[in-house]
């Protein structure tokens, strides 16, 4: 039975890296549901106004926010730094890049009397910072050998549920087209029972944006305690499904909203971490991949022709 990470001591576990400036709103985002109400304050008045809490010392902050000097520090260490002096700098960065125009203000939710207009243009502007947050925040390492580990992979198999499931199906599918064999389970049942074929060079992929879903964390852990490769595409890091993945990919999401549901938002950028795997897979099996993709171009032409569309 392979080593889980809550099995490995503090002291030897790889420390991850602090998030970069432009990926700080989103991690308040991610995380604020699942804080106290004293660190929600601190955590959205740092992402609000960056340029001014910079300035602020740990005393300072924590009496803008009505909070403790503790509260500022554990949220600091939270959203992924060492401490408040880390999450300064990162508030300083970010502030530089709001004022250079590199890093645009949060949108306002979606209204139920907004004009169709407002609702394109709020939907635009939040799809385009959510896959700027993804894109700042994946750790291109954990990316790499992931990406190795389905290049050489006998089997494929990913879990998720809901919409994370349109978004396992569409990585199936984009594998089987370079000849890779992957296969999607949404019925958790099923995927547990196929999770238990899994061995020492297969691969396994669980998508949840909560980390925490049950339906998702099961077959995944049936699969790494049978020894297969395991990679968890997640919003949360540090959710339970960390526990049983080798490598973890982490996705941002726009704010939830009483129009707008986490699995929508979140579902954009779990499609950006798709496509990294996917085109990093073809590339290092590239010899492979182009005769098979355009095989599969090939042997459906003829469905896509202007006399098939007639009949």
């Amino acid at each position: 039975m392979k080593e889980t990470f809550k099995d490995v001591p503090v002291e030897t576990r790889p420390a991850p890296a602090p998030p970069v400036p432009a990926a700080l709103a989103a991690k308040v985002r991610t995380l604020a549901p699942t804080m106290t109400r004293s660190m929600q304050r601190v955590a959205e008045t740092v992402a609000s106004d960056p340029a001014g809490c910079a300035a602020l010392t740990v005393t300072g902050l924590a009496e803008r926010t009505g909070t403790s000097e503790a509260t500022v520090v554990r949220t600091s260490r939270l959203l992924g730094y060492p401490g408040y002096r880390d999450l300064r700098l990162a508030l300083a960065a970010l502030a530089a890049q709001q004022a250079a125009g590199g890093a645009p203000a949060v949108t306002a939710d979606i209204a139920v009397d907004d004009s169709l207009v407002d609702v394109v243009a709020k939907l635009a502007q939040e799809e385009q910072q959510c896959l700027a947050d993804t894109a700042a925040a994946l750790d291109v390492t954990q990316l790499e050998a992931a990406v190795a580990a389905l290049a050489g992979a006998r089997r494929i198999d990913v879990y998720g549920i809901g919409a994370s499931n349109l978004v396992g199906q569409d990585l199936v599918q984009k594998l089987l087209r370079i000849g890779l064999i992957a296969h999607a389970h949404a019925d958790p049942h099923l995927a547990v029972t196929n999770a238990v074929q899994m061995r020492t060079g297969d691969v396994a992929i669980a998508i949840t944006h909560s980390g925490r879903t049950t339906d998702v964390i099961e077959p995944l852990r049936v699969a790494f305690d049978h020894g297969a490769t395991t990679i968890a595409i997640t919003g949360r890091p540090d959710g339970d499904i960390a526990s049983y993945a080798d490598h973890i990919l982490t996705t941002s999401t726009a704010r939830e909203s009483e129009l707008r549901p986490a699995a929508m938002s979140s579902r954009t950028s779990q499609l950006l971490v798709v496509d990294c795997l996917f085109i990093g897979v073809a590339q290092r099996t590239y010899e492979t991949a182009a005769p098979a993709l355009s095989a599969s171009y090939e042997a459906l032409a003829h469905r896509h022709s202007p006399r098939n569309n007639q009949r």
